[in-house]
């Protein structure tokens, strides 16, 4: 069976490369354009593992994040955050919203398909 990835980004361009990425490795990826587009998919969803972006309109990263580890059903879901911020409090302040791990964009196919694997076995 096929994981099933949410990711979350307003990027239309970073959008169609991890579509690319994952489905070349066989995921199943179900897309939002933003946090509060992302927290409308998971009413019908249920994700393997949600890749976010941070800066985003509407609902940003991290208030998506701690919406998604509000929910009792969603609360083991593996949340990588894929953006380009790098600070340690950024990085923190998505640890302490719930996120289980950060790519730096630009991604690497390699590192990015890493990490879902690190993820998912942890899960």
């Amino acid at each position: 069976m096929n994981q099933t990835i949410l990711t979350v980004d307003d990027s239309k361009a970073i959008l169609a490369l991890l579509k690319i990425s994952l489905a070349d490795e066989g995921y199943e990826v179900i897309q939002a354009e933003d946090g509060v587009h992302g927290l409308e998919k998971l009413k019908v969803v249920s994700p393997d593992v949600i890749i976010t972006d941070i800066n985003m309109p509407r609902l940003d990263g991290f208030g998506f994040i701690r919406e998604v580890r509000k929910d009792p059903l969603l609360r083991g879901v593996p949340i990588l955050v894929l953006t380009t911020e790098s600070t340690a409090e950024k990085k923190n302040m998505a640890r302490q919203a719930g996120a289980t791990g950060w790519i730096k964009k630009p991604f690497q196919h390699d590192k990015l398909i890493k990490a879902l694997q690190r993820v998912t076995v942890m899960a």
